[in-house]
């Protein structure tokens, strides 16, 4: 994979489909019903992402990380991934978690705080949501350093955003990654905004120039293009397979919604900025495809309409249904052996509870 620095599209904001003479042929395979399918994930996955912000706004999450409007870059890349990869990822890959058969009910523990992680990783080849900026991509390097190690055919992806970039973990991540020919791709999510701070002002040149500087292969693509990320994806981790090492993936996206609950973007940007990208939602681009081709009917949209309000609603429910933990339940889990040191705070603070009872 040769470094491309414009942004790489193969379907427009018309819905237009076009070739790219470097990654068309990545998706060749790709038929009207299968990006009818990739059109219900990014619906799907944006309906929960509208369920699970109301019920933290209804007091029953402590915190969410939106993704409206980047369902194609994570649903295109978790798509291009194969059973035996391993994903990495930050706080917000809420759609790769459901491409990768993540049970809905699992992606509500961390998040409703009865649970410091939600699901096994190794049951979903995932890893569970990063909260340290940045920490995931170190996993992600040890990991792919690992498989090289085990003489593995598989690959590794870790997503983070343009703000993680400043991030010495991610530096680190990516000479590790480099200098051992790590099976890696590292997916950026430049959504434009790293909390109340533009790209513009973290950098200078394009984010994806930050891998190239450790001698990595890179490539920019239109992120709201759900074809295209499929596409740079699955040559990104053909190469990663074949020994040809990591890859820095761009994917020039936009957060429409805050950074997290506790977030207010009308702060720090305006409705004009939101306009623009409105303009090149990811769902609807696909939408004027599909029906330009006579492959999505009023029918297949209130069905596609329907299946994601019944996820909703399971959702939902295993959010609700979610029992408080034990409060000594909390160190269960710090060591895998017994520990005095462990024993002697649960003591201490079983006692104290005992004081809250008397």
């Amino acid at each position: 994979m040769s470094d491309i620095d414009e942004i790489v599209q193969l379907v427009t904001i018309a819905g237009e489909r076009h070739i790219h003479p470097d990654f068309s042929t990545y998706v060749d395979d790709i038929g009207m019903a299968d990006l009818r399918k990739l059109y219900e994930d990014m619906v799907v996955v944006r309906r929960l992402d509208a369920e699970a912000t109301a019920l933290q706004r209804q007091g029953q999450l402590g915190l969410w990380a939106p993704l409206l409007g980047q369902e194609a870059a994570q649903i295109g890349s978790a798509r291009a991934l194969e059973a035996d990869d391993f994903v990495f990822p930050s706080y917000r890959e809420h759609g790769v978690a459901y491409c990768r058969g993540v049970p809905l009910k699992e992606l509500m523990p961390f998040w409703r705080g009865t649970s410091l992680s939600g699901w096994d990783p190794h049951k979903y080849n995932m890893a569970t949501p990063a909260i340290i900026i940045g920490a995931q991509t170190l996993h992600a390097a040890g990991y792919g350093m690992g498989v090289n190690f085990d003489g593995a055919n598989s690959a590794v992806i870790t997503y983070f955003g343009d703000g993680a970039t400043s991030q010495g973990d991610v530096a680190e991540a990516m000479g590790f990654a480099a200098s051992f020919a790590a099976p890696v791709v590292f997916f950026c999510q430049n959504n434009q905004w790293a909390i109340s701070e533009p790209v513009t002002l973290q950098t200078k040149a394009q984010i994806s120039h930050r891998g190239r500087g450790y001698g990595m292969p890179t490539v920019r693509v239109d992120g709201n293009d759900v074809l295209a990320v499929l596409a740079v994806t699955r040559a990104a981790l053909e190469l990663a397979r074949e020994g040809g090492g990591p890859t820095f993936i761009e994917a020039v996206t936009y957060r429409r919604g805050p950074h997290t609950t506790s977030d207010d973007p009308t702060r720090y940007r305006t409705a004009d900025d939101d306009a623009e990208w409105i303009r090149r939602d990811p769902i609807e681009r696909i939408r004027l495809l599909l029906e330009s081709a006579g492959a999505l009917s009023e029918q297949d949209v209130k069905a596609i309409g329907e299946h994601a309000d019944a996820a909703a609603a399971e959702l939902r429910r295993g959010c609700l249904e979610l029992a408080d933990p034990p409060a000594l339940s909390i160190f269960d889990d710090a060591y895998a052996e017994p520990h005095p040191l462990i024993d002697a705070e649960r003591r201490e603070y079983a006692a104290y509870l005992d004081t809250l009872e008397a």
